[in-house]
């Protein structure tokens, strides 16, 4: 299972992909999770996605798009501001320029492919380490996310713990947790599948 990250010059070159990825994020947000997200065509997409973010996506063996997440700087705006506002308020949430946000991360657990061995399914963990790989790659040395318990629980699995921002609160019949992880090597090494390898969407348009 291979990682690759779309930049946003990149995204129309990587059109069929992206569609892919927002008929992932309709299948398992409004699918699976039931949350109340808009949904159209079959594809999930909100306000967030106009803003240029990178795109880290992972892709099976068959080339489907079985892993996604969105990346936006940590300054603003994002959906952390969005959803936590009272996190910037307060202060507790403290943007810099080492910091990124990572926001509608979901991967495709049904997929035979990466099932073999291991608690975690390997397109989670392709994630997790494509995520840290690519901040890292570009300056950032902290993450921070929304998320839910049940990724939380996920992320302390894999041994990259998320450092919570806040107390838990409802948002839209989701219990959702703010939270801040490292991004760093040995973290990458933690969490990175044994078959982990990532394509930088340069290489992919020079071949």
């Amino acid at each position: 299972m291979r990682a690759l990250a779309i930049p946003s010059d990149a995204h129309d070159d990587f059109a069929d992909l992206l569609d892919a990825m927002h008929r992932l994020r309709a299948r398992v947000f409004k699918g699976r999770l039931g949350w109340n997200v808009v949904t159209q065509g079959g594809r999930e997409t909100d306000e967030f996605d106009i803003l240029k973010p990178t795109y880290i996506l992972a892709i099976s063996s068959a080339s489907a798009v079985v892993g996604c997440a969105r990346l936006l700087p940590a300054s603003g705006p994002n959906m952390i501001e969005a959803l936590f506002p009272d996190l910037v308020q307060s202060g507790a949430f403290k943007p810099h320029a080492a910091m990124i946000e990572s926001s509608r991360f979901c991967v495709d657990t049904s997929v035979d492919a990466g099932r073999a061995g291991g608690s975690l399914h390997e397109a989670t963990l392709t994630m997790f380490a494509a995520i840290i790989e690519w901040s890292i790659s570009n300056g950032y040395r902290e993450i921070v996310t929304g998320t839910d318990l049940r990724i939380e629980r996920i992320l302390n699995r894999a041994g990259w713990p998320l450092r919570r921002i806040g107390e838990p609160r409802r948002i839209g019949g989701t219990t959702t947790i703010a939270g801040v992880l490292p991004a760093d090597r040995a973290s990458f090494e933690r969490v990175r599948p044994a078959s982990y390898r990532s394509v930088l969407c340069s290489k992919l348009r020079a071949a």
